[in-house]
């Protein structure tokens, strides 16, 4: 497992909260389907949209902004489903009001070096154009289960 694979996992391993801003309740949506993911292996995930505030998803509220989130809930990962050219300030609203977070991350297709560079200089880890969904199954064995090469050696036998 190379550095950055050791990174992720880690990065994965310590997170409990994820906030996603981004999110969508359609359920054909790639949001939809990673965040149902990340719920179903028991992270706590905040959807954020203001298109569809008020609804439920997962067990919570979507909420219309990240200023919204409870300033009791320890967030420890944003994650964002937006543009690239979006992030800048989604990042910098993240800073100004969560106050525990420990990751950026920005999916598939989504980068932003300016937004990267603030983060990491507020001591917060970053991932960009990577998926949490894949990189959580990757890493923790699954897509072997299903006869993909994931490109992680292992003498280790994975039993679910």
């Amino acid at each position: 497992m190379n550095a950055n694979d050791k990174r992720i996992k880690n990065i994965l391993g310590s997170t409990k909260v994820i906030a996603c801003v981004g999110v969508s309740p359609n359920r054909i949506r790639p949001s939809y389907f990673v965040l149902r993911y990340l719920y179903f292996k028991n992270f706590r995930v905040i959807p954020i949209n203001p298109m569809y505030v008020g609804e439920i998803l997962f067990g919570e509220k979507i909420l219309g902004s990240i200023s919204e989130i409870d300033s009791e809930v320890k967030v420890d990962m944003l994650d964002i489903f937006r543009k690239s050219e979006a992030v800048l300030p989604i990042v910098e609203d993240a800073l100004k009001h969560l106050k525990k977070l420990k990751t950026i991350w920005m999916q598939i297709g989504v980068h932003n070096e300016e937004a990267a560079g603030i983060a990491l200089k507020q001591g917060l880890e970053v991932v960009q154009n990577k998926c949490p969904k894949i990189e959580y199954q990757r890493l923790f064995g699954e897509l072997r289960m299903a006869g993909f090469n994931t490109g992680i050696i292992s003498s280790r036998l994975i039993l679910n």
